[in-house]
């Protein structure tokens, strides 16, 4: 998976990491800045975030024709210190219970999410350009895993930070971060005769609270303060994110220097002219793919909505034996570390590889035993946010068995085709939901609870399966399939496609609340069964799609006639 990769390859991943982590450090908590701040209730607070989440997606497609207008590298360098904007906004303290601050707000998710459209695509499209070199050409999908595992490394390392910043705020102030309490704070501020239950909670949690009005509004804006120092740590991973992207230009600079060189080369990868019956099933099969995609990402982003919701409201803030170094990040990092020394030493073939990764298991063997012993049983004042770190944790940690498991049945000839891998991924995320059914149903009344950390950890586990099967497959489908001169057309419509489906995560939240909370479980894993036995029912056709796709020697042979016309 590491061999034979060009270097620029490390650097732009690298860049991507840290955006990334910015990104995901802002987003872990953005759902409970929007109710802690603005005393917003979960249906409002919910079509903000969802919202926010689909111009994210949508943006990439006006991203992708600025740069096919422009640059793909300015793109990506404009696209970094407009998001450095939004963030710095976002960071800044104003008042808390303001509609200026919500607009002000508003204004900065706007230039994220603009940013965002001009870095993330085109940076993608560089990752791409890379292999159209031959020497490369053949470790094309390796590459973008490994491109996918480093958006996840940032991603793991996101929440841990967000909740660090938090506390520092708190402490400060003599704080403790009780789940209940923004919400009880701005309900008092509101008017509402809740004073005792406030003054409860805090005497319980070493906090005196004194004049309510004072408190409830002291409690809340050092809050809010600790999410702005956690946007502050966004800022700077784009500070470092640019140095990185600009050190190590040299190692990608070839890719950028003759815009007309690659556009007669993505000419001459496009491969052999379609007939018109083949183009329309082409579209067909991709549209119904996106079909799909709409539903599974509406299920899938419910971990920065419902999921934040149900950690907040409904389980556990503590866990004890082996589950508790699962909220350390950084024996989880051990875990991840072991796996990847596992497969190092088997596929080694020299002794000195097998040593070297035997010594590196046995290092992270340690490393996990120490965060075992030296973490508290049980760990207690677990934040809401936390829990967004182990997806990310289990995609890096899974990449390389999924890339395994799919070698091995390849080299058996029984690898299932992109479509199926999409269908058994829908399969994965109503499984995920049924966990969330079962988990509920036993310990969940109305929108509160005691629920065991287990139940959302499983959950998330099932949904990164669910994840490994559709979302790169997906990608690849759409890159195989899709029409030679409708490329970008249709890689738009997964974006958009993605945008719809990040919208919709706003109609779990408007139910929160409103119907048991096992039911709403019940709903999102019927919405991924539906999905999955339309996909299924319509198999034949992608399959057929599929199957007219040009061959490597087809698309070779044509490449080379395509490139001595042009230079002609």
């Amino acid at each position: 998976m590491f061999e034979n990769q060009p270097k620029g390859l490390y650097v732009l991943a690298l860049a991507n990491t840290g955006e990334r982590f910015g990104y995901y450090t802002m987003l872990a908590i953005f759902l409970l800045f929007l109710q802690a701040k603005f005393g917003l209730d979960s249906a409002v607070s919910g079509q903000i975030y969802a919202g926010f989440l689909a111009l994210v997606y949508f943006m990439p497609l006006v991203g992708g024709w600025v740069a096919d207008k422009w640059s793909f590298s300015k793109c990506v360098v404009t696209g970094l210190f407009v998001m450095l904007a939004g963030y710095a906004v976002m960071a800044v303290p104003t008042d808390i219970r303001s509609n200026t601050s919500l607009a002000i707000l508003c204004c900065a998710l706007f230039l994220i999410a603009a940013g965002t459209g001009l870095f993330k695509g085109n940076l993608q499209v560089m990752v791409g350009d890379l292999y159209n070199d031959p020497r490369y050409s053949n470790q094309r999908d390796a590459a973008f895993s490994l491109f996918y595992m480093a958006i996840n490394i940032g991603s793991m390392f996101a929440p841990m930070m967000a909740t660090a910043m938090t506390n520092v705020a708190m402490k400060a102030k003599g704080f403790t971060y009780v789940s209940s309490l923004p919400s009880l704070c701005n309900q008092y501020l509101d008017g509402a005769n809740n004073g005792n239950e406030i003054t409860e909670i805090a005497a319980a949690n070493g906090m005196q609270a004194g004049d309510l009005t004072a408190f409830a509004t002291e409690y809340i804006t050092t809050l809010t303060t600790g999410y702005g120092y956690a946007f502050a740590v966004a800022c700077g991973s784009l500070v470092l994110s640019f140095l990185i992207y600009f050190l190590g230009r040299s190692t990608y600079s070839h890719i950028l220097t003759d815009k007309k060189n690659q556009s007669q080369k993505a000419a001459a990868a496009a491969g052999p002219e379609l007939t018109p019956a083949q183009t329309k099933a082409r579209v067909v099969a991709l549209l119904l793919v996106f079909a799909v995609v709409i539903f599974f990402w509406m299920v899938f982003h419910q971990n920065g909505a419902t999921l934040t919701e149900f950690a907040k409201s409904c389980t556990n803030p503590e866990a004890s034996g082996w589950t508790r170094i699962g909220f350390n990040v950084w024996a989880l990092l051990s875990v991840a570390v072991g796996v990847y020394s596992i497969f190092g030493f088997i596929q080694s073939k020299k002794a000195t590889g097998k040593t070297v990764s035997a010594l590196v298991f046995l290092a992270a063997a340690g490393c996990i035993t120490y965060f075992y012993m030296s973490t508290p049983d049980p760990v207690s004042g677990l934040q809401p946010q936390i829990y967004q770190q182990f997806n990310p944790f289990f995609v890096v940690a899974l990449t390389p068995v999924s890339l395994a498991i799919f070698s091995a049945l390849a080299s058996r000839g029984k690898e299932p085709s992109a479509p199926r891998k999409i269908g058994y991924g829908m399969i994965m995320a109503a499984v995920a939901y049924g966990v969330m059914v079962i988990g509920s149903a036993s310990g969940v009344t109305g929108t509160s609870g005691n629920v065991s950390p287990n139940w959302l950890i499983s959950t998330y586990l099932l949904l990164t399966f669910a994840e490994l099967l559709l979302s790169p497959m997906g990608i690849s489908f759409v890159s195989k399939v899709a029409p030679p001169k409708l490329k970008g057309s249709m890689m738009g419509g997964w974006f958009a496609a993605t945008a719809v489906g990040n919208y919709l995560v706003s109609i779990p939240m408007l139910l929160w609340g409103n119907i048991p909370v096992w039911m709403l479980w019940v709903i999102l894993a019927c919405i991924c069964l539906v999905s999955a036995a339309f996909i299924f029912s319509v198999m034949k056709k992608l399959e057929s799609a599929t199957a007219d796709s040009p061959t490597p020697e087809q698309t070779v042979a044509e490449g080379e006639k395509l490139a001595a016309e042009a230079e002609a």
